[in-house]
């Protein structure tokens, strides 16, 4: 085998990894880079392989940053396989025709009021490419071995972190790798903990958070006084959230603070027509999560579901305390702009951010106290408070990726991926330290032989 690293090197976005074996090619995840714009002209650029010579993509989870290049690459004349489990497939076909329209509408928007440098601006694809892509998914079991390509055998693995998400196990003749994903956590209240690891001659591992570890703190505790505080004053609090995962995580959290009396029955409106749609799975994949049917429905009974652009516009006039969860989680784009555009010059306003940040977003410029943020062609003043929330991710820890591979025999070599480089390096050595294994950090483009 042979393994060329593609995307998520130095760098958390734009997964994506090429394994040949027996002259035909494959996938590990087909992710968009996002965050800085050297980074986001990756996905206008062509590709580094030729997309109709790719067999199948193993697609680890739905988050667009490793499934968001699907469109483009069956456009480019991919015409394999795409193989994931089941929730990942339902999760896609929202996701990725989501993504589409959401391009297309801010190309729209760009034009109309001249936000771009390009004439015209265009989307990267659009939903009627996002939904031709899905015609190529195939669902596979999970722990249920199967054959991307001939000779090569391909086990996918829960790792917790989202419904659907899973490690792949690849195998060919005498050697083996995995590739770990997205990787959950033990005590996540809402996903259940990942399955223990697969030992394998190679292993692609994330670092997401290799430099640092979880505060020992209940998230719900963590959040709480933020939102007291804020209601307490009849403050607006916006709070950019990921569709899939983290706005389920925070609804659940908000609707337990509301029963237990530790907060006011202020409304709460989820303003992103992906996460609602999202949010419906959680009843289908209850085996996946923690939650029981009546904790799932008391999760979102007293959640305003947020439908039209109107309804969204309408919340900018709305008086009183309220608490508006919308995407994207990184405030890249989507709804959630405009609500920040709105509430960020108003000094009562609370900005609570619940997810990592990637470089080059405007969800890092105010993690980092941005005194304003470009929206729309214009430097928008930051006067709302902004907290960042440290206990509330769907990422293993430094600690806590040492502890699901260590209980395994050593690899010949750990690759470490899908995150900055401090957080690379910081887990690098951690491993080393630890667990006395040999472990490299890929570049861009970086090939080795398995």
């Amino acid at each position: 085998m042979e393994l060329t690293f593609l995307g998520a090197t130095g760098t958390v976005t734009g997964s994506r990894y090429l394994i040949n074996h027996n002259s035909q090619s494959c996938l590990v995840d087909c992710g968009l880079f996002q965050g800085y714009k050297q980074l986001r002209l990756k996905n206008w650029a062509p590709p580094p392989f030729d997309s109709r010579l790719i067999r199948a993509v193993l697609l680890t989870h739905a988050h667009l940053d490793h499934s968001g290049y699907l469109p483009l690459l069956v456009k480019q004349g991919f015409r394999g396989t795409i193989h994931c489990t089941r929730a990942t497939f339902e999760l896609c076909k929202i996701l990725l025709p989501d993504s589409g329209f959401l391009q297309e509408e801010q190309a729209r928007f760009d034009n109309r009021y001249g936000y771009t440098k390009h004439r015209p601006a265009l989307p990267l694809y659009t939903e009627e490419d996002a939904q031709a892509c899905l015609k190529y998914f195939k669902v596979e079991h999970v722990d249920r071995v199967f054959e991307p390509t001939r000779g090569l055998n391909a086990k996918f693995r829960s790792v917790g972190h989202l419904l659907g998400a899973a490690s792949v196990r690849l195998e060919a003749d005498t050697t083996s790798i995995v590739f770990s994903g997205d990787v959950g956590r033990d005590n996540d209240p809402l996903m259940k903990a990942p399955a223990p690891f697969e030992p394998a001659d190679y292993l692609v591992l994330e670092s997401t958070y290799g430099d640092r570890l979880h505060p020992d703190i209940d998230m719900q505790a963590d959040i709480a006084p933020h939102l007291i505080s804020a209601c307490a004053r009849q403050a607006t609090i916006v709070v950019p959230a990921f569709a899939v995962g983290r706005a389920q995580l925070l609804l659940l959290l908000i609707a337990r603070l509301k029963a237990n009396g530790t907060i006011p029955n202020v409304p709460v409106y989820l303003d992103s027509p992906m996460a609602i749609d999202a949010s419906e799975l959680y009843r289908s994949f209850g085996s996946e999560h923690r939650l029981s049917a009546s904790e799932c429905a008391a999760m979102f009974q007293s959640v305003r579901f947020v439908h039209s652009a109107e309804e969204s516009q309408a919340l900018a006039s709305e008086l009183g305390a309220k608490i508006i969860v919308s995407a994207s989680g990184m405030a890249t784009g989507g709804r959630v702009v405009h609500h920040l555009k709105r509430w960020l010059p108003d000094p009562n306003a609370l900005i609570l951010l619940t997810g990592f940040q990637a470089g080059g977003t405007r969800g890092a410029s105010l993690a980092a106290g941005a005194k304003t943020l470009r929206i729309h062609g214009a430097d928008v003043p930051v006067n709302a408070q902004v907290v960042q929330l440290n206990a509330m991710s769907a990422h293993a820890d430094a600690k806590g990726l040492v502890a699901w591979i260590g209980a395994s025999p050593p690899p010949k070599q750990v690759f470490l991926t899908h995150g900055e480089p401090a957080a690379c390096d910081a887990l690098r050595q951690r491993i080393e330290r630890e667990l006395k294994w040999p472990v490299s950090i890929p570049e861009y483009r970086d090939n080795v032989s398995l």
